[in-house]
C-alpha cells in the first residue's frame, strides 16, 4: 500500500473508533432516562 493509503486508513480508524469512544463516554456521563409509562387514569376520554 502507498503512504497516502496508510495515512487515510489510520485517519479513518481514528475517526470511527474515536467517535465510538466519545459516544460511550457521553452516554456514561449523561445516561438516557426512559420515561415511565403513563397510567390509565391520566387519559381523559
Amino acid at each position: 500500500m502507498s503512504v497516502s493509503a496508510v495515512v487515510m486508513l489510520i485517519v479513518s480508524i481514528v475517526v470511527v473508533w474515536g467517535g465510538l469512544l466519545l459516544a460511550v463516554l457521553r452516554l456514561r456521563a449523561h445516561p438516557e432516562v426512559a420515561e415511565p409509562p403513563e397510567s390509565p387514569e391520566s387519559h381523559s376520554l
